[in-house]
Order: structure tokens, then sequence, then C-alpha cells
């Protein structure tokens, strides 16, 4: 049930799908004796798209959770394994293709094969099944990381796939079974830096102990929060990455699925 409610109320609730579904009801309205309820609901549609499609609104929403976890302190030596969350591929295109087609998280499965050959005796976990909807269930997003990892000169018999999960609670506990983490092992956790707030609180509460590898930045730095985008799509992209993010963390917190509304860093 949290899935599909994730899948369909969620998707609603994203500012580009419902702010052009008010515009479409408030041009409907313009036809009936609601018409002035109807202008006003286009207008404030269109000038909620224009602030989100140019200005820095995004950048604002994205940073705090950018910045939330540090880069990964490589002192206290190698990992023993490194677990990366599915995002990267987009499985039904892969499939109609033959081939991995990637996303615009491909960074994550970057960053894991810059780790994996640094450390050459880490295990890999790449956790993705199908997130879809809607879907036949065929294309597993794990199954085409898998073959990325291998063309990338990693070994077959260090990748682990997991390719059950649908969304981050399942990435973690479906991941926590197939590495089976010993006590004292260090795990890597690679995944979109936006993304790691919800990510280790999710781990966390299901007692996997991982070290946060934050990848896949979608904002510079501090300068970025005044600048205005002269490409609407870009800024609409970002604010609703953000704000999907945002209500996932509000999401799992409520349903006792995150140890924390918006987990930091360990103080320990």
């Amino acid at each position: 049930m949290f899935f599909v409610l994730s899948k369909t109320v969620g998707i609603m609730l994203l500012p580009t799908n419902l702010l052009i579904g008010i515009g479409v009801f408030g041009a409907i309205l313009l036809a009936t004796r609601f018409s002035r309820l109807g202008r006003k609901l286009l207008i404030t549609s269109i000038l909620l798209l224009g602030i989100c499609g140019f200005s820095p609104l995004g950048n604002w929403l994205l940073y705090p959770l950018e910045q939330r976890f540090p880069a990964w302190d490589s002192g206290p030596g190698a990992p023993d394994g490194i677990l990366v969350l599915g995002g990267g591929i987009e499985t039904d295109v892969s499939a109609g293709h033959g081939t991995a087609a990637f996303s615009s998280s491909a960074a994550r499965i970057i960053a894991a094969a810059a780790l994996a050959h640094r450390y050459p005796n880490a295990r890999i976990v790449y956790s993705g099944g199908n997130a879809n909807l809607v879907s036949d269930d065929a294309a597993k997003e794990a199954d085409y990381a898998v073959t990325v990892f291998e063309s990338l000169g990693i070994s077959s018999d260090r990748l682990i796939s997991e390719r059950t999960s649908r969304n981050t609670f399942e990435n973690a506990e479906f991941s926590k079974r197939v590495a089976a983490p010993k006590h004292g092992e260090r795990w890597l956790l690679v995944t979109s830096a936006y993304h790691m707030p919800r990510s280790i609180g999710i781990f966390r509460k299901i007692g996997f102990d991982v070290e946060p590898y934050p990848a896949d930045w979608r904002v510079g730095g501090a300068a970025d929060l005044v600048n205005f985008s002269v490409r609407s799509i870009e800024a609409l992209g970002r604010t609703e990455l953000a704000l999907r993010e945002w209500m996932g963390l509000v999401a799992y917190r409520i349903s006792g699925k995150s140890s924390a509304f918006f987990p930091g860093p360990d103080t320990r």
C-alpha cells in the first residue's frame, strides 16, 4: 500500500503535475458560472509555475539535503562492502533496447565503479528492481547494472545483485538480507547526495550500519542559491526533485520507516 500511494498520490502532489492540474481545472471553470474562480486558479498556476521554473527555489530546497552529509573519510581504511542504491538506470528503456540506458542519476554507478577499483577486495551490492507502478516486471535494474560493472572491469564474483526492491525502504531491507553484513564490517552506502538523508534514516531504522558516500550533486554551492535559471525545464526539475525528497522524508518518518525526520551524520 505504501508503494502504491507513493506512486499515485505522491506523484499527483509533485509541483509540475499539481500546478498544471490546477491550471487545467481553472481553464475548464472559465466556461461555467464559476469563471471567476477559474481565472484565479489559472493565474495562480501560471505564477507558481513561473516561480518554480525560473527562480532558485529548487536550489534552496536541494541545498540542505545535499549538504547534510560530508564527503566520506577514507582515513579509517578500506571498506568491506559497497552498497549502491538503484536509480541510475532506466529499466524499461533498457529493456526496450537490450542494453543499459542511464538516467540522470548515473553518477551513483560511476562513483561505485571508481570505489570498486580503488578497493579491489570490497564486495559490491547493487540494489534495484523495477520501481514503476505499471510494468510487466521483467526488466530489473540490478541485472543491467551488473553488466555495466562487468564491462568496467569489475569481476563478477565481487558483484551481488538485489533485484526485487521497488523503493528506498525495500532497497535497505532486501540489501541487508543479501549482503548479510557481519559484526565489525564497514559498508559504504552510495547514492545521490540529496537522497542520502532519507536513505540513512531508513538504514538506521532497520539496523544496517552503513557509512554515507554521497555522489551525484545537483547544486554546486551556496552561490547557486541566488542564481536564476534561463531554462525553466531545468529549474522545474530541481524543484520537483527536491520537493519529492522532502515529501519522502515526511512520509517515511510518519510511517515509522525512518529513524528521524531529517537524519544527519552519526556523532558517536
